[in-house]
């Protein structure tokens, strides 16, 4: 499973930037207005030290670690609901992601050129906000007519519908996101098929300068981006897009070195991929053997069956038990032995819920 979380901000915020050195893709990042045409997409291994831990007690052939993909997509500017900067083709890109991470630039610079004359975050926000809302809007005002004729003919799904479009209608009417409009999870499912763009979870990457990255409270603008985004319990993750592109550059002890030098113990980008994870839901479970140690993604609440699907679909087809034991278990026996001779090694059927953490092995007959 691997979901994908959608790079979004005005032109010239460090969006590029941050999505090279987050991937190494080397997508264009240049000093003007749309740059970026084509959105480009990155698989990003997902920090976890576990897999390390894990592979010293057993060790493998390889380590897999978990991923994420992340999709630089375009510049946004005020008008891309009506077309402005080939905004609807951009807004098109961000329907097909599942969260958003909002890069809003929190430094000046009066060599990099901002679309709308100065640095203002909180108007940066609104401008992008605004823009997905308009866009949320125009899709359910298209599909009302028809979706209330069918639900007057009895059709249970137009009936869902038609009761959550009108709320929204008024909600994304007033400027509020759709997120903001206070749905239910029944509601949420029942408009799933229109794919609004103001539903999927945010977070903000507060993009600093090398000043005030060490202690981004003293930045000013950050401080508004964080203001905001308690509003919306949304996670705010501040890093500096110029450093963190020269960490991506380095070798592994070069990089250990600048770190240090900075007094980081990791790159801010490994937060950003956290952040991401989490605020798509996700949580990781391990296999772990001689050929390999392995980080396996799935959602917060997903049954043994399910994540033994992830795997294979014959997994889950043919699930019959799973034998689990806790990543903190082999940390304090050392070995499966030791686990077992505890009892500490489980054997659970389909009603599992999975925890983070939790190393599995599965048995299943096809």
């Amino acid at each position: 499973m691997s979901l994908q979380c959608g790079i979004v901000g005005l032109p010239n915020v460090g969006k590029s930037t941050i999505f090279n050195a987050l991937t190494n893709a080397k997508a264009e990042a240049a000093n003007y207005p749309f740059c970026t045409i084509e959105p480009n997409t990155g698989m990003v291994k997902v920090p976890d030290p576990r897999l390390e831990d894990i592979s010293k007690f057993i060790p493998p052939q390889k380590l897999i670690p978990a991923v994420m993909t992340f999709v630089d997509i375009a510049g946004l500017v005020r008008g891309a609901s009506k077309g402005e900067g080939l905004g609807n083709q951009f807004l098109g890109h961000i329907r097909e992601t599942d969260a958003i991470a909002h890069v809003v630039r929190c430094f000046e610079d009066g060599n990099i050129i901002h679309v709308e004359g100065s640095v203002n975050p909180i108007r940066d926000i609104e401008t992008i906000d605004t823009e997905l809302i308009l866009c949320d809007l125009e899709a359910i005002l298209k599909k009302f007519n028809s979706t209330q004729k069918l639900a007057k003919t009895g059709d249970k799904k137009a009936m869902a519908m038609i009761g959550v479009m009108e709320k929204l209608k008024v909600g994304l009417d007033q400027g509020k996101t759709a997120r903001a409009c206070g749905l239910t999870d029944e509601e949420k499912v029942a408009i799933h098929d229109l794919h609004l763009l103001t539903i999927k979870p945010v977070m903000y990457v507060a993009n600093l300068d090398e000043a005030s990255i060490g202690n981004p409270e003293s930045n000013a603008h950050y401080m508004k981006v964080v203001e905001h985004a308690k509003t919306e319990n949304a996670p705010v993750v501040a890093i500096c897009g110029k450093i963190e592109s020269e960490i991506a550059e380095l070798e592994p002890e070069e990089k250990s070195e600048f770190l240090k030098d900075l007094g980081m113990k990791e790159p801010g980008l490994a937060r950003v991929i956290r952040a991401g994870y989490e605020l798509l839901g996700l949580q990781t479970y391990f296999t772990a053997g001689e050929v390999e140690v392995r980080a396996w993604t799935i959602h917060k609440g997903d049954k043994a069956p399910q994540a033994a699907g992830v795997i294979h679909t014959d997994f889950e087809r043919g699930f019959i038990r799973a034998e689990v034991y806790h990543y903190s278990d082999l940390m304090k026996y050392k070995n499966e032995n030791a686990i077992k001779d505890a009892g500490a090694l489980r054997v659970e059927g389909k009603e599992y819920v999975v925890k983070d953490g939790d190393i599995m092995h599965f048995r299943f007959n096809v």
